[in-house]
């Protein structure tokens, strides 16, 4: 089998996974919600660092239990039960499993040697498990993210693919890329709706924060941030969904939502959003973690400002975000820029 067709074959499986739920929902209790995210920095008008991500995310119906997820083994309901901060009582459950894929290179990709002080070339090939514990004002997730970084993430197959598609030269360094590895990251992260007010007929805005940490061998930090959002029909969701660990938060909150309003289902708003990280561990920066590799000096800060834009009409969430990221290793001679799209379906 051709290894650039398995991200196609596990996007595959994910769908089957979660196609319990074929017919559009009522009920904005029994509704899933399918997010597909898309992100690169060619609209940053660059092709470096983290050049491009891909995933897609599937959030189950609201849950009075994990016993009542179709998707969830009985002998993962045990453990899930016994995971910190997602287990208080008498607060809605979700469960939800993502498949993505991100790609790292250096500035200069026509060079073949190894470029000892830029990016080194990564891929990260991974799937989430993600489950959540909410109400109309707070959303905690515990998630797993877990996969292969090295060649086994198929980082070069993909970005040449691309490359070739649009006319693009091939990069010619992936040959010093890291070496393969397996991967896991615990993420634990809070995000509150701190504020929803109107200011005219449908128009208004909301503030909601967010605060958490990851730990393993491919991510180890520790974020905060809050985003706010106007305009009109704002809605009832945590935010603006984005490819990092706990990103996931397209999922409508109550039936107070435009996507099952039985007035008006359509919205759209304006967004900005900082988060802050403080960086321990990034596989993609201080190279491999039990054998020498390429690396370089990882900054321990880095931020993130995010400006965008969402329409919404029906069951469809469109949204668009530009990135500016502040420099993550001292040898990097700019910020980063890159753009973030997401469409995401409520069924």
């Amino acid at each position: 089998m051709n290894r650039s067709h398995v991200p196609i074959l596990l996007f595959g499986l994910l769908l089957a996974t979660a196609g319990h739920s074929e017919e559009p929902s009522s009920n904005v209790h029994d509704s899933s919600t399918f997010t597909f995210l898309f992100e690169n920095d060619l609209f940053g008008n660059s092709d470096q660092n983290y050049t491009s991500g891909v995933q897609l995310n599937w959030m189950s119906p609201d849950l009075s239990d994990y016993r009542d997820s179709k998707q969830l083994p009985a002998w993962a309901v045990p453990i899930v039960e016994n995971l910190p901060f997602i287990n208080e009582p008498g607060l809605q459950r979700n469960v939800g499993f993502g498949i993505g894929q991100k790609i790292f290179t250096p500035e200069n990709t026509d060079r073949r040697d190894l470029i000892e002080d830029d990016q080194p070339y990564a891929g990260w090939l991974y799937m989430s498990a993600a489950f959540h514990n909410k109400n109309q004002h707070k959303l905690d997730t515990f998630e797993i993210q877990f996969g292969m970084v090295g060649p086994a993430a198929l980082g070069e197959e993909t970005q040449n693919f691309v490359h070739d598609l649009r006319g693009i030269r091939d990069a010619q360094g992936w040959d010093n890329q890291l070496e393969n590895e397996p991967g896991i990251i615990l993420i634990a992260e809070r995000k509150n709706r701190l504020l929803q007010e109107p200011l005219y007929s449908r128009f208004g805005y909301d503030v909601i924060s967010h605060y958490g940490g990851g730990l393993g061998n491919v991510h180890t930090y520790a974020s905060a941030g809050i985003e706010g959002r106007i305009g009109w029909n704002v809605p009832v969701d945590f935010g603006s969904a984005r490819i990092r660990p706990g990103g996931d938060s397209n999922a409508p909150v109550d039936s107070s939502d435009p996507r099952f309003s039985r007035e008006s289902t359509f919205s759209a708003h304006l967004f900005a959003g900082v988060t802050g990280n403080v960086v321990a561990r990034n596989i993609f920066l201080d190279g491999n973690s039990f054998s020498n590799s390429h690396s370089v000096d990882r900054r321990w800060l880095v931020g993130d400002l995010a400006i965008g834009a969402s329409v919404m009409y029906g069951r469809l969430k469109l949204t668009y975000a530009q990135i500016l990221r502040t420099r993550e290793f001292d040898e990097q001679n700019d910020n980063h820029e890159f753009g973030s799209v997401s469409l995401s379906y409520t069924f």
